[in-house]
């Protein structure tokens, strides 16, 4: 019961600190900032237990930080200039020639792992700011809360459904070898909630005036792309604690775990998001 109650308070928490850094564009990049720092700093932890493995957890976590917002400052308009990214590549230069001075075990793995934290959550997360800064019909830049947000409610709504409809109905696995708890029929269920809540997120953007930029096709659209990438992120995520003969990947949310597992579906669902709607874009 007590683990319940931690549970449920970190999860109020952690819904409400999401929810309310999306009303203004400053608290979005200094939360998602520091959510990308931690992340990095636990996944540098992690892998550091491998043998043979020793990345720069300091450096690394430093140099995605500064990529989030360099990204944030270059979809902002807060700079116009690629120039933003030139610390960031130097970092990453920095980061392979430093393995010619430390005579580690093995500096290919050094070098894999440290780029795979680059990749796997930096990367992803400043996707968000793709998401969140908009082009006007007069060339002028805005920030939309909606479309970040609705990515994080549709995965949100996806774990629930998914949760409800495979404890009530699951019997067939759906990845058994990296999660025996998912069910095929908790994803459908999952993705039938994520449907349900795309058309109410269109008619609300649509009482209240909300410009988004969306039909109710695209948002279905573009619940199904999250629920379906998010699903996978959250499978990416347990084979790489598999593969570590790990439960969770950390504890710095109680009843939780850690940050790549309360963000593990958003790694792979926010740049699904941006591909399928400049998909879209493109198209329509």
């Amino acid at each position: 019961m007590n683990n319940l109650i931690v549970r449920t308070i970190t999860g109020v928490i952690f819904v409400a600190a999401i929810v309310t850094c999306f009303l203004d564009p400053t608290a979005m990049e200094f939360l998602f900032a520091l959510v990308t720092g931690l992340t990095i700093w636990e996944y540098c932890g992690l892998v550091n237990n491998i043998k043979g493995v020793q990345v720069n957890r300091f450096i690394s976590t430093i140099a995605g930080v500064y990529f989030f917002l360099a990204v944030g400052g270059f979809c902002s308009g807060w700079t116009q200039t690629g120039a933003v990214f030139i610390p960031y590549l130097l970092t990453v230069i920095y980061l392979f020639i430093s393995e010619l001075y430390t005579k580690a075990e093995n500096s290919i793995n050094n070098w894999a792992y440290t780029m795979l934290g680059q990749m796997y959550i930096a990367l992803p997360f400043s996707t968000i700011n793709v998401l969140a800064f908009n082009n006007t019909p007069d060339n002028q830049i805005a920030f939309n809360f909606m479309l970040p947000l609705s990515v994080f409610v549709f995965l949100w709504t996806n774990d629930s459904g998914a949760y409800c409809f495979g404890s009530m109905l699951g019997k067939h696995k759906l990845f058994p070898r990296v999660s025996p708890g998912k069910s095929w029929e908790g994803s459908i269920g999952g993705f039938i909630t994520v449907m349900a809540a795309a058309v109410i997120i269109s008619y609300a953007c649509d009482a209240y005036g909300v410009q988004v930029g969306l039909n109710i096709i695209q948002w279905l659209g573009l619940g199904l792309t999250v629920a379906v990438f998010g699903t996978w992120g959250d499978l990416v995520e347990s084979l790489f604690k598999r593969t570590l003969g790990i439960k969770d990947s950390g504890k710095i949310l109680p009843g939780h775990g850690g940050m790549l597992d309360r963000f593990d579906s958003s790694l792979m669902a926010m740049p699904a998001a941006v591909v399928y709607l400049y998909s879209i874009a493109m198209f329509s």
